[in-house]
């Protein structure tokens, strides 16, 4: 009986482990983290392709952690403003940091 009992304290002791393993840190997301920042980089980037005055090709989006970043070359300071104000409109944006520069 307390064989069982020390094989059941060393496995939960692993699980505890192999969950925090899991968890996301300050500079790096976990695995549930990392799909919802795919998932919102995908629709900032479809946001972006539907507005006719962008073009997205000189665009580029990254997110993290909810927060998105936008860089890039672009035409005009409209195009700017207009890309940043685009990213914020997307639903799951919890920040936008706008690094699009004018040519």
């Amino acid at each position: 009986m307390n064989i069982i009992k020390r094989l059941a304290a060393v496995l939960f002791a692993f699980s505890l482990l192999a969950i925090a393993g899991c968890a996301s840190t300050p500079t790096q997301n976990g695995p549930g983290g990392y799909v919802d920042d795919a998932v919102i980089t995908t629709k900032v980037k479809a946001a972006i392709v539907k507005e006719p005055n962008l073009k997205a090709t000189e665009i580029n989006v990254e997110t993290f952690k909810g927060t998105v970043q936008l860089s890039g070359f672009v035409n005009t300071r409209e195009a700017v403003e207009r890309a940043g104000a685009v990213a914020s409109g997307v639903e799951g944006v919890k920040a936008v940091k706008n690094d699009i520069h004018v040519k």
